[in-house]
């Protein structure tokens, strides 16, 4: 799985058009392999994103949750918490007058 891709599911507030379309993005970019389409592959993969983002906006739509609706800044804070443990604490830079 692509790690870009953020799960939107159950979130207050609801996942925005531009989370969706960056996610629908993403993935069409891990399965085509390609970054930046040529110009000749450009309407497919443009169209193929369109229909990620729509098929994306169905399941967002049709999913049920009983769980409490999740809080961004709190998944967000884990998740830096979880990549402090995973790589340590961010280098700080150093500068020297030298």
């Amino acid at each position: 799985m692509c790690r870009n891709i953020k799960t939107l599911h159950n979130f207050k507030p609801p996942a925005t058009e531009e989370e969706i379309r960056a996610s629908a993005l993403q993935f069409v970019r891990k399965l085509s392999g390609f970054a930046r389409p040529s110009k000749a592959n450009e309407p497919a993969f443009e169209q193929a994103v369109e229909q990620v983002a729509e098929a994306a906006h169905e399941l967002l739509r049709s999913l049920v949750s009983n769980a409490p609706p999740r809080d961004r800044q709190v998944e967000a804070a884990k998740a830096r918490a979880r990549a402090a443990e995973r790589y340590g604490p961010p280098a700080s830079v150093q500068i020297s007058d030298e």
